[in-house]
């Protein structure tokens, strides 16, 4: 019998049976589907670089919090018998750490140890002593703790100010978006030594001076961010559907579209973090930075420079620390840019 004359209405009704009828086997075992943080920390966990910065930052945080009580010194206490020793560290004399320096007296090179010459045999300045007789290991890890205390209020500027501005002026666009973009483009303008300069002539050294500088102009790169991806995000079907419900555009802006740019946000924020710390190494170089006896890593450097020739182990440790700080950050910056938008890497 041909199968177009058959009649198939009088088969039973269990004479066909649906073959793989299991749910699970329309699961893509091999693609399975992944939530979105999960997947970009484990893309973030795979770049070495990252975790490296990430490991040096653990490390610094440490040391600020408990490196100042390491050593019986304060970052003020001064002892003047003490000046200028070199590092000293126990158990690691044999490495070189035993206090001695070579110092260059015109065309002689001369190998001094203050420690022996002084009769300090139970003194050890791990980082050495300036040339007030202040213990620079714990004067480092104060100034750390300063520098990272800047970069917490660069993370709040950003995220208050920066972000804010940027996220009002991209939804609202027109004439308030024209205005407020010219009113930033004026203010990043402005070179940076002219604020500074203006900054000597008004403003006292201190942490006021530095925080006024980020204010001018430390937010601006995280309201261009934060604009971009509002352009973008506005005309999308959620952000029309909150409108047509009567949401207020302050919900919207805050509770719709920024939490769709949260990746961005804290890799923009990761960046803020070592372009703060450089801007108070920098004022403190010129003068702006923390007043005496306080420390930061800025005051630090710009006092070791002036004896940089004499007793260079004094501006060592504050740059290493400042270096290995702003890299780390920036390391961890770029690994959660590739994790949060990998895209990106490509690009």
């Amino acid at each position: 019998m041909k199968a177009e004359n058959f009649d198939y209405s009088k088969l039973p009704a269990d004479a066909f049976e649906l073959t793989n009828n299991d749910t699970s086997a329309h699961v893509d075992r091999n693609f399975a589907s992944q939530n979105y943080w999960k997947d970009a920390l484990v893309r973030f966990l795979r770049n070495k670089g990252a975790i490296f910065g990430l490991i040096m930052i653990a490390i610094i945080i440490f040391f600020a919090v408990f490196g100042p009580s390491m050593t019986p010194y304060t970052y003020e206490s001064q002892i003047i018998e003490q000046q200028n020793l070199a590092p000293r560290i126990p158990g690691l004399e044999w490495l070189g750490f035993d206090g001695t320096e070579t110092m260059r007296l015109g065309e002689v090179e001369l190998e001094v140890n203050g420690y022996e010459r002084g009769g300090f045999t139970d003194v050890y300045y791990w980082f050495g002593s300036d040339t007030l007789g202040r213990d620079i290991f714990t004067r480092v890890w104060e100034g750390t703790r300063i520098s990272l205390y800047i970069a917490i209020v660069a993370v709040v500027i950003d995220i208050l100010f920066g972000l804010s501005y940027g996220l009002i002026s991209g939804y609202f666009g027109g004439k308030l978006d024209a205005v407020m973009q010219r009113c930033a483009e004026i203010l990043n303008s402005i070179p940076n030594l002219v604020i500074v300069t203006l900054m000597i002539l008004v403003l006292s050294p201190g942490l006021g001076a530095i925080i006024v500088a980020l204010m001018i102009t430390g937010w601006i790169p995280m309201s261009r961010i934060a604009r971009a991806q509002m352009l973008k995000l506005k005309e999308q079907e959620f952000v029309l559907a909150s409108k047509t419900l009567g949401a207020s555009p302050m919900r919207i802006i805050f509770k719709e579209i920024m939490p769709n740019i949260i990746g961005q946000i804290i890799t923009q924020t990761m960046f803020s973090i070592p372009h703060a710390i450089f801007t108070e190494a920098f004022l403190a170089f010129v003068g702006l930075g923390i007043p005496a006896p306080m420390a930061s890593l800025g005051t630090l450097i710009s006092d070791a420079y002036k004896n940089f020739t004499t007793h260079p182990y004094m501006i060592l440790s504050p740059l290493i620390v400042l270096a290995f700080l702003m890299l780390s950050f920036n390391l961890v910056a770029d690994g959660l840019r590739d994790a949060l938008d990998p895209k990106q890497k490509d690009m």
